[in-house]
């Protein structure tokens, strides 16, 4: 898997970041709960909160290669099995679970979105970059992941380029991101 993946990472680090998405709900749900009301009030605010982190992008690489080499020999068996963990976390969780985050603490139900958006985004990376095909499972956490998209980009005031050059009008100023 030493592959090319995406800037730094070869697609091991990239499926290890990806990971991470699913490793992060659930430590965050092995911390005892808050009964204290969510600082971060959607996951547009978590986004808004993360913001700052990206200036430690040195940080964020490392994390991936670390991750990526967690994956151990078997990293496709090594994913399923967090896949499976995480989902019955999730779903032996309370709705209501207010999460503490290293940005803010949230509600599950408005954390849930960023993870998706996160799998989402990295999958179609590790897509393009192994050059499989796209699958159809994806279409509903694709739909879900434009709309996050575009409340990000309407939320920091970036809507009207994404509006245009999602509608043919105009293209993206150079490293355009609502991330």
């Amino acid at each position: 898997m030493s592959h090319p993946g995406l800037g730094e990472w070869n697609i091991r680090d990239l499926a290890g970041h990806t990971s991470r998405s699913l490793i992060t709900v659930e430590t965050y749900l092995a911390v005892p709960m808050t009964s204290d009301p969510p600082t971060l009030r959607d996951p547009v605010a978590y986004y808004r909160a993360t913001a700052a982190t990206l200036a430690g992008a040195a940080a964020v690489v490392e994390r991936g290669r670390q991750a990526g080499r967690d994956l151990g020999p078997d990293p496709v068996q090594t994913v399923q099995r967090l896949v499976d963990r995480v989902i019955a976390i999730v779903r032996d969780s309370p709705d209501d679970s207010i999460l503490t985050t290293p940005f803010g603490t949230i509600g599950l139900l408005d954390y849930l979105p960023t993870r998706t958006f996160e799998l989402t985004v990295h999958s179609l990376d590790l897509i393009r970059a192994a050059a499989v095909a796209l699958p159809s499972q994806l279409d509903g956490a694709i739909d879900a992941s434009l709309q996050l998209a575009a409340r990000m980009a309407y939320e920091s005031e970036r809507g009207v380029p994404a509006l245009l050059a999602l509608t043919g009008r105009q293209q993206l100023p150079e490293g355009f991101s609502v991330v």
